[in-house]
């Protein structure tokens, strides 16, 4: 028995667990717990606070902390129920229940391991979507406005799509295959981050003014962090200690090494010389893109898909920046969330025995299954993008989404926040 059923067992002498739980995959999944939330506090946190100018570094560390600690209280209060509940003739849009956690004990089972726990691992998951989303509006929005859109974006958008996914909703019925969160989390919020940069508007001065990154040190530190953490985020989602887990896991990996070697040999040929932005920025894209394929392919696959991810990824940023001109401060539609759809559908095509894909099915056809990848990918993207819109409408009119010219130019962390990152 593991020490953690061991010590529960001590506290509380009168539990009784389930026939059917497994000490290992509770182990591993509360394991997994920790490093997806370490993927945003610190991993995240110091990734995007690094890739901003020192004047607003507080305020992006500011936010991913508040959004972290707002999430955890209303994915208790009851959005997870409207994410796993079940909602009766309601449950292929969205569940309903566990206000509270008023359904779940200590005898409560998901699986093979305490509902509690699967509570915990799903709960980092809804903390670190909004989070990524702050990559899009970085630098110059309210902070007020940051925590009412995050909490009604939680509750409208994320939601929803999770159930549609993982809660047994209408995708889920498809066979839409979304291993660890190519829709739920990297669609969702690339088109959410990409919508708010337009609706916010460029930062003053881009894209003329240079607005380098002010700490590639916090940056890498936080980029290595997230590659650590994100053998929680997928092979956690096998909800197992097992083969599928490590699997998923390898690949994982694989993909994110690949990524980073594709984004750096692209910025190699284009401007001369290798970025270190370049290449934590091409690992993102790798292990954003792998995401939902990592428990369905093989390590070939991950190697195809990491690879495809560096240059398409490399790409899409410099299209957006560059030729439409949008300010996405950090690049989260053209990462994420272009990541995301490419992975997804990715995930059709590396998942047959063909390609190494681990596909049981001897009847399995590609064509098939890419078909209900794009409703999928489709449904997400413009069930997120019209709430997302509205959202940001709503918070708009009630307190206003940005700050003022001359705040913008002192900085978040002074107008907002009263305090300075560095004291020099």
């Amino acid at each position: 028995m593991s020490r953690v059923l061991l010590l529960l067992v001590v506290l509380f002498p009168g539990i009784a667990f389930a026939d059917d739980l497994n000490s290992g995959d509770t182990a591993w999944i509360l394991t997994s717990t920790a490093l997806v939330l370490f993927m945003t506090l610190p991993g995240l946190a110091l990734f995007y606070s690094g890739l901003v100018r020192a004047k607003n570094v507080l305020s992006v560390l500011m936010q991913c902390f508040a959004i972290a600690c707002l999430v955890s209280i209303l994915w208790m209060f009851g959005v997870y129920g409207l994410a796993f509940g079940d909602g009766g003739s309601m449950n292929q849009i969205i569940g309903l229940g566990n206000v509270m956690l008023s359904d779940i004990s200590l005898d409560s089972m998901n699986g093979t391991i305490p509902e509690i726990v699967f509570f915990m691992f799903q709960m980092t998951f809804a903390i670190i979507t909004p989070a990524l989303i702050v990559g899009g509006f970085a630098e110059r929005m309210k902070f007020s406005a940051v925590l009412w859109f995050s909490a009604l974006w939680l509750v409208l958008v994320y939601a929803p799509v999770c159930h549609w996914v993982w809660g047994g909703g209408w995708l889920s019925d498809m066979g839409f295959m979304d291993f660890a969160g190519g829709a739920v989390v990297h669609i969702n919020a690339g088109v959410a981050a990409i919508i708010a940069a337009i609706m916010l508007g460029n930062r003053k001065g881009f894209p003329n003014t240079p607005m380098a990154p002010h700490n590639m040190t916090l940056t890498v530190a936080g980029a290595s962090m997230l590659w650590v953490g994100w053998f929680g985020f997928n092979g956690g989602s096998a909800l197992a200690s097992d083969s599928s887990a490590g699997m998923a896991i390898a690949v994982t990996h694989i993909s994110a090494a690949a990524g980073s070697l594709a984004w750096m040999m692209c910025e190699w040929v284009k401007y001369k010389k290798p970025s270190v932005l370049g290449i934590v920025t091409g690992m993102v894209a790798g292990l954003g893109t792998i995401t939902p394929a990592s428990g369905f392919v093989g390590p070939m696959g991950g190697l195809a898909i990491g690879l495809i991810s560096g240059v398409v990824c490399f790409i899409a940023t410099q299209y957006v920046k560059r030729v439409l001109k949008i300010d996405d401060s950090l690049d989260v539609f053209p990462v994420h969330g272009v990541g995301g759809i490419l992975g997804t559908l990715l995930t059709a095509v590396f998942y047959a025995n063909s390609f190494g894909g681990l596909a049981t099915d001897e009847a399995y056809s590609i064509v098939s299954q890419l078909g209900v990848q794009a409703i999928g990918v489709v449904a997400t993207i413009v069930w997120c993008g019209v709430i997302t819109f509205g959202l940001l409408k709503l918070v708009d009119i009630f307190i206003g989404l940005r700050v003022d010219e001359d705040e913008e130019t002192e900085g978040l962390d002074l107008v907002l926040h009263n305090e300075r990152g560095y004291n020099m």
